[in-house]
């Protein structure tokens, strides 16, 4: 409580992870339940007295994990598992299942958490047939956990980590009731732009996904704390990206994702500024994985998802200044993009940093509103290294241009009015007149972007203020 006091005063919110798809095996509920059929915690688990025929399908870990029935001897019956077999999966079906799954969430909120992202979402959602019993989609329980959540915290938000199709969003954001927010794996897109250079799927990724309830957002991620997963690619675009950012077989996890961090994985500068500036200039919100703005390192000697959760560097001292632990329990990053070079301290002292890069661009975004409320468009120009986006809001507008060919490029292309004969640039002092067809003409640095601001510029902010 005095941590979530403390970020408070320095104006953060904490939001922690709701993990309600399964307790381990280890815990009370479950040893309750295999121990004695009669138990009333046996129904808060699924059972089925004989093995299920798709036993051994729909494993989150594949090359990992085996099964997702497995036979427990003191219980004489197979148990569900999404993921490992020492995390049983929580029956939803099951009122009281929810309403303890209900004080779990108050008792945080009465301690101050801002909200919670809410762990394989996809998952606690379905329940898979057995017993005799059919498959079931709790397509309510979002609107039903949003509905408690708000009267106990008016203000407290619910992250959704759900990896699915746009149209299947709807379930999830249930018309506005449901979850705030949902990470969009349009990211998935952007890795095979950054791998290859063609943006047409990434522009159809982002337009799939413009439609919203105006109380919902998209997250938005360039990596997180698990595999980057490629998983909704085709597998043409997956071993591109494979090829390019994973080529090792020690960099690649369950055969859809890579294990790396985004530094040595990209091992570009340019490349690094470039997928930043998108994910700032992308509908939504954006989520920074800790380290990622530093331009940390990863450790391919640790085993699975462990080589890019190493310890955060603060410093070049021991365990990069984390721990003062003789041996801690993993070990910072090293190497190239190891904590001896790369530090939150030397990153602070230097101007040039990727640090304080990103420090200017969060700032950047922040003057930007139109991002957060407004409408994206797909603008048309002469290249297809080019995406080429526009918002709308409030009477302003603003378009951001990112060039994904590693080779300088001219691009043409027209901003309707009003004010589109006249783009501000936000980054540098300079701005472009559109000629008398209407047409602007900017030439991309390899890997360039930038950003405009529509119209007069002195207008323009006046509107913002009003």
């Amino acid at each position: 409580m005095a941590f979530v006091e403390q970020a408070k005063s320095y104006g953060v919110r904490v939001l922690i992870d709701l993990v309600v798809n399964h307790t381990s095996d280890q815990h009370p509920w479950f040893q309750a339940a295999r121990s004695d059929p009669e138990s009333p915690y046996r129904d808060w688990y699924l059972w089925s007295e004989k093995r299920p025929k798709d036993w051994n399908k729909g494993m989150v870990f594949p090359g990992v994990q085996k099964a997702t029935w497995t036979r427990d001897k003191a219980a004489k019956a197979y148990y569900f598992h999404r993921f490992h077999d020492f995390q049983p999966d929580l029956n939803m079906d099951n009122p009281e299942v929810r309403a303890e799954l209900q004080r779990v969430v108050g008792y945080w909120l009465a301690l101050g958490v801002a909200g919670f992202r809410v762990d394989a979402l996809p998952f606690v959602l379905e329940t898979p047939a057995h017993n005799g019993k059919p498959a079931a989609q709790h397509s309510e329980y979002p609107r039903e956990l949003r509905t408690f959540l708000q009267w106990r915290s008016g203000q407290a938000v619910l992250l959704g980590e759900a990896n699915v199709p746009p149209d299947a969003s709807r379930d999830y954001f249930a018309e506005g009731g449901g979850v705030h927010l949902m990470f969009n794996h349009v990211n998935q897109h952007l890795f095979y732009a950054l791998a290859s250079g063609d943006v047409a799927p990434l522009a159809e990724a982002i337009e799939a996904t413009r439609e919203l309830p105006e109380t919902a957002q998209w997250g938005l991620f360039l990596r997180n704390h698990d595999e980057l997963d490629l998983g909704r690619l085709s597998e043409t675009q997956r071993q591109t990206v494979f090829a390019r950012f994973g080529p090792e077989p020690e960099m690649q996890l369950y055969g859809r994702g890579i294990r790396r961090r985004l530094a040595p994985m990209l091992h570009d500068r340019r490349l690094l500024e470039l997928a930043y500036s998108l994910l700032f200039s992308l509908p939504g919100t954006p989520v920074l994985y800790y380290g990622d703005e530093l331009g940390i390192g990863d450790d391919l000697s640790l085993p699975d998802r462990n080589a890019f959760r190493t310890p955060m560097p603060w410093s070049d001292g021991p365990q990069a200044g984390f721990s003062s632990a003789p041996q801690p329990f993993r070990p910072p990053a090293c190497g190239v993009y190891g904590y001896e070079q790369v530090n939150v301290e030397a990153a602070r002292r230097d101007p040039n940093s990727l640090l304080n890069w990103t420090s200017r661009m969060i700032r950047l975004r922040k003057e930007c509103p139109e991002i957060v409320w407004g409408v994206p468009t797909v603008l048309a120009v002469d290249s297809e290294n080019v995406l080429a986006l526009r918002y709308d809001w409030r009477g302003n507008a603003l378009v951001a241009l990112h060039n994904f060919a590693d080779a300088p490029c001219e691009v043409r292309f027209k901003v309707d009015p009003p004010g589109g004969e006249r783009l501000h640039d936000l980054m540098r002092e300079a701005r472009l007149e559109a000629d008398d067809a209407g047409l602007h003409t900017l030439v991309l640095d390899a890997y360039g972007y930038r950003w405009f601001r529509v119209g007069d510029l002195d207008y323009a902010l006046t509107r913002r203020r009003l």
